[in-house]
């Protein structure tokens, strides 16, 4: 969206590490904001990634040149747990390349005056307490979305300055339910 409109006015990358990227609700959301849907999802360069390995190289060997080369001020990474709790990936290796992308994550938002929004769902298993840990600790605001009976609730649970506050948002048929199963 245009900055004077709360926007950041830039192109986003989207990293989708739990294959939750959808077109149909990217355009159904900029009609409601009454953006041209076409325009919106050309200002999104997605890369997928299946595995860890995949969204390790894409971290650390594509993303600060493609935040350079499209100008993008906005990183978000979809499921940024989910791959490392592959029973493929040996439990140390992933943790220590989990570490290491979250610092990395950190030093390119520094770097490049960028935000980075990684999503996270909770999941029973035993490396979950592990990514969770490291993951809250290294973010400097933490959301969640909650469904309840009319809709979802937003809630602030950390911010550095802002006290924590719940917003009950209520479900557009349409759209809502398009978010909230992708």
């Amino acid at each position: 969206m245009p900055l004077r409109e709360g926007g950041l006015n830039s192109r986003v990358v989207y990293i989708d590490g739990g294959n939750t990227f959808d077109p149909y609700v990217v355009s159904a959301i900029a009609q409601e904001y009454g953006l041209e849907p076409r325009s919106v999802l050309k200002r999104i360069v997605v890369s997928r990634a299946f595995t860890v390995y995949q969204l390790t190289a894409l971290v650390f060997e594509r993303l600060e040149e493609t935040l350079k080369r499209y100008r993008s001020k906005l990183v978000v990474i979809s499921d940024i747990c989910g791959l490392f709790l592959d029973r493929d990936v040996p439990k140390i290796e992933g943790r220590n390349l989990f570490l290491k992308i979250t610092r990395y994550l950190l030093e390119v938002a520094s770097r490049r005056q960028a935000i980075v929004v990684a999503s996270y769902f909770p999941r029973l298993h035993p490396r979950s307490h592990f990514l969770e840990a490291v993951l809250f600790g290294r973010t400097g605001i933490v959301i969640s979305f909650k469904e309840c009976a009319g809709g979802l609730k937003f809630v602030l649970e950390d911010h550095p300055s802002i006290k924590p506050f719940t917003i009950d948002l209520p479900s557009n048929p349409g759209t809502m339910d398009m978010f909230i199963e992708a």
